[in-house]
């Protein structure tokens, strides 16, 4: 599994449910990269490009339900709790059974904070896109720079938001 998050200079994710930096350059590399390089539209009525495991306030948090040509999975303790166009699991174990059999470079864990924390130990890779700017922020992301468990792999300049915001994309390996 891999993990993809876009981050302020101080690992901030998000405020209040939505992201901490607008970036349409960022949403477009997240799409390409959780879509194996295809694009949703040009897919199968049927077809699955790539597997995104995500929370429940992160589901919510999409303006049109399900991620498109994508298989959706959404973790939550609610037992009741139904996520149109997609499978709930309701707990870590049950989300990573229903993965189990997926090539995992094609299943992406998409957040929020709390899955992130929980789950990253399950992860190869991590592609971060690195936004040069602090905001406030109720979320964050762990500080892999700090973490002897990642490196670097490699790192690419990505340009400059519509807000005027440089950001770059830098992603991580496992180490050990």
């Amino acid at each position: 599994m891999n993990a993809i998050v876009s981050v302020t200079r101080d690992w901030g994710i998000g405020l209040e449910g939505g992201l901490a930096v607008a970036n349409r350059s960022d949403m477009r590399r997240f799409v390409q990269l959780t879509c194996g390089g295809r694009r949703p539209k040009d897919a199968g009525p049927d077809e699955v490009l790539g597997t995104v495991v995500m929370g429940r306030k992160t589901f919510e948090s999409f303006p049109g339900g399900a991620l498109k040509a994508r298989r959706n999975v959404v973790v939550t303790r609610d037992a009741t709790y139904a996520a149109p166009g997609a499978e709930v699991a309701h707990g870590l174990d049950e989300a990573l059974a229903l993965v189990a059999g997926d090539d995992p470079d094609t299943v992406w864990l998409i957040g929020g904070e709390s899955l992130y924390r929980q789950l990253l130990p399950q992860c190869q890779r991590v592609y971060v896109t690195k936004n040069d700017v602090v905001v406030p922020v109720d979320a964050t992301f762990p500080n892999l720079d700090d973490d002897p468990a990642w490196q670097v792999e490699s790192c690419e300049p990505g340009g400059v938001t519509d807000e005027g915001v440089r950001f770059d994309y830098v992603t991580y390996v496992r180490a050990r």
